[in-house]
């Protein structure tokens, strides 16, 4: 979104970060503090439904976790984006007034591949199950941006390799269970990550097409983008009906929104900037669950 209706958003986050010219305060803006709970936040519903006592939820490592995937991975997964998209993002009005644009910096490259390397330091401290899906995280956020398989360009391998998503909370459930999450939640947590992804590429259909980029949403169209998204989130729900019902019916909000905006014909540019907002109040929901098993027990069949 560009113009004066981006600038509010912009001027509210400026008030609290440092300034754009600082390094601090662009290594900050290129992290999207807007998204920052989207690899962090299911490391908290990773904790809450692996945790077997009030005092697992504040198990150090998985603060670590939390720690870890709430800066230094947002820094990595989205420089990574930043340094190999620069000559598409200086034509995406999405980036207008809402991100910073790489205009090319050693700092910046040194600050990507040094918070990178962060994560490294789990491997000793991780069960050889997590220390896989950790691997597979760094593999997925490094490619989907990056030469050579560059998932980005390639329709429906950019939405499945956004998995990358609910990554963290396998790996902190992991950590502190011993084991993996369940096979639905898996499932369904990856789904929901290709909806989100897909949704989110549709106010970039005209500047991609324009670049020259195939993604899924350029491909589909932006209509039969709806209808994807729409059908992975329904689909995702479904999967975790193997898990609990009580998370099916917190998930089933999204595809019912997706028809919502559709039939109420809803900018995307504008829709797009609620999601934020939207899937931290569900997470809140889920983890609220179970936070609720972990403290009264197990009375509704989790």
């Amino acid at each position: 979104m560009a113009g004066s209706e981006s600038e509010p958003g912009r001027f509210a986050l400026d008030r609290v970060l440092p300034p754009e010219d600082t390094a601090v305060g662009y290594l900050l803006r290129l992290s999207r503090p807007r998204f920052w709970l989207y690899l962090a936040g299911p490391v908290i519903v990773g904790v809450a439904y692996a945790a077997d006592s009030v005092s697992g939820l504040f198990d150090p490592l998985g603060l670590a976790l939390f720690g870890y995937f709430l800066l230094p991975a947002n820094v990595y997964l989205y420089g990574v984006n930043d340094i190999f998209d620069a000559d598409i993002d200086a034509e995406n009005p999405k980036k207008e007034g809402r991100e910073v644009r790489y205009q090319g910096s050693r700092l910046v490259v040194g600050a990507v591949i040094v918070s990178g390397l962060l994560g490294l330091a789990f491997v000793p401290l991780l069960p050889l199950t997590a220390v896989a899906v950790l691997v597979l995280f760094g593999l997925l956020a490094t490619e989907y941006s990056a030469p050579p398989l560059r998932f980005k360009t390639t329709p429906f391998l950019d939405s499945v390799s956004n998995g990358l998503y609910i990554l963290p909370g396998v790996i902190a459930y992991t950590a502190l269970a011993g084991r993996l999450p369940p096979l639905g939640a898996i499932i369904g947590g990856w789904l929901w990550t290709m909806g989100m992804h897909t949704f989110s590429a549709i106010p970039d259909i005209e500047p991609d097409r324009r670049a020259g980029i195939r993604t899924t949403a350029t491909y589909l169209g932006e209509f039969n983008t709806y209808l994807y998204c729409g059908l992975m989130w329904l689909v995702a729900a479904m999967a975790f009906v193997y898990v609990h019902p009580f998370f099916t019916v917190v998930l089933m909000l999204y595809p019912l929104l997706v028809f919502g905006i559709t039939y109420a014909r809803v900018d995307v540019d504008e829709a797009y900037w609620w999601y934020p907002i939207i899937n931290t109040l569900a997470g809140m929901v889920i983890t609220m669950g179970g936070l609720y098993v972990l403290v009264y027990g197990n009375p509704v069949g989790f």
